[in-house]
């Protein structure tokens, strides 16, 4: 278990690297609307070439801290990293997050260079074009998922992290984890629900990929 201090501090570096991820990403979905609507050709450069640096130089690099804060946090405090259900969904949402993120970097960073060289016009590259927004959009939801798990922490312990309660209960260990009252059920519905949206977006992930509609279809003008 981490000290008070140590705590707050890998507290406040997760809080501040996840909001500024949101924040971060709301702004990339602004550039990549007015990429795709402006009909003023300098603005459209300049939206696609900052995508490009925020993408890289702060998307990424809050995405790869709040998965490192979090996984500390989670490691070093009373919540664990597999006894709750909001934190494995947490958990799994970052990875996908950040693994999704570096994947589609490829065409945003592709466009800046095009946009750099040549005018875009209305009909160039728009399939990239709406793709970035669909992506940008899709990202800032995940994440306001994310939020909102940190923020309400609903109820439901992994099997897992029962088996350890009831350990930690007859051997009278006090984690802490005995003041959450969580009754030994199964799966609560809000488990199952998000379990079977994230299979669904996955598999359509892959299948859009595997028929053609993947990044490389997007790189040619």
């Amino acid at each position: 278990m981490m000290t008070p201090g140590l705590r707050k501090f890998a507290l406040t570096a997760h809080v501040t690297s996840s909001v500024g991820w949101l924040g971060a990403v709301a702004g990339f979905l602004a550039l990549a609307v007015a990429g795709l609507t402006s009909q003023d050709a300098q603005m459209v450069r300049a939206a696609y070439l900052a995508m490009d640096l925020t993408g890289w130089y702060v998307i990424v690099p809050l995405s790869l801290v709040s998965l490192l804060t979090g996984l500390v946090q989670s490691l070093g405090t009373t919540w664990g990293l597999f006894r709750h259900y909001w934190v494995l969904a947490k958990l799994l949402i970052n990875i996908l997050a950040t693994i999704l993120l570096l994947l589609h970097m490829q065409p945003t960073t592709y466009l800046a260079g095009v946009a750099a060289e040549t005018t875009l016009s209305g009909a160039d590259l728009r399939g990239l074009r709406i793709q970035l927004v669909a992506d940008a959009g899709a990202a800032l939801l995940v994440l306001l998922v994310a939020t909102t798990l940190s923020v309400y922490k609903p109820r439901g312990m992994s099997p897992y992290g029962r088996r350890k309660q009831r350990e930690e209960s007859n051997t009278g260990g006090d984690t802490g984890l005995r003041r959450i009252r969580t009754p030994i059920t199964g799966a609560p519905r809000w488990v199952r629900v998000f379990g079977i949206v994230v299979i669904v977006l996955v598999l359509l992930f892959v299948i859009k990929h595997l028929t053609g509609g993947g990044l490389g279809n997007h790189l040619t003008p």
